[in-house]
């Protein structure tokens, strides 16, 4: 069966809520690097649901899980669903997504399939405002959020006593490309 096309030229002639665009290209960068399941964290039933809710003119397969050996999809998936706001389907979807994505290896705006940071932070200001708002110093969001996780297991990250004083500072707060 081939898979639909779900590139971004579509999805984006397609009028939609930002949530459902996000899910979208999440699915559609999910697809386009193979990942399997293309949304980790949701039962058959609950994918069938966002496919419904999302894209309901496209059939979609949400694959077979493959467990990594490490990584943070739980913790980061807890973190979001901790600052959901409201908490609903779609946050459970949104939190799941962001989760799957912040996994891979570029700028999460770009392992979600976004066309910018600015879709990104559209989306955790809207979902997950109080989270965001932490965010006050305009941190990379990947780098913001296992800063998060890193604070909540009380493991030290910063090669300096502060941020600003780090040799790592522009790697975190400089402009992405």
């Amino acid at each position: 069966m081939n898979a639909p096309d779900l590139s971004l030229s579509r999805l984006m002639g397609t009028p939609q809520s930002l949530e459902k665009l996000v899910i979208a290209c999440v699915l559609a960068e999910s697809q386009r690097v193979g990942a399997q399941p293309l949304i980790r964290g949701l039962g058959a039933i609950s994918f069938n649901l966002l496919c419904t809710t999302c894209l309901p003119d496209m059939a979609l397969d949400n694959g077979v899980a493959e467990r990594p050996l490490f990584d943070e999809f739980e913790e980061l998936f807890e973190l979001l669903i901790e600052h959901a706001e409201p908490m609903d389907q779609m946050s459970i979807w949104l939190a799941a997504a962001i989760a799957t994505a912040a996994q891979r290896d570029n700028h999460l705006w770009q392992d979600m399939g976004l066309p910018s940071r600015r879709e990104l932070s559209a989306i955790l200001n809207l979902r997950f405002p109080r989270l965001a708002a932490a965010n006050n110093a305009d941190m990379k969001w990947k780098k913001f959020f296992y800063r998060q996780l890193c604070q909540r297991a009380g493991v030290p990250i910063c090669k300096s006593p502060q941020c600003g004083d780090c040799s790592d500072q522009s790697l975190c707060f400089g402009p992405e490309t």
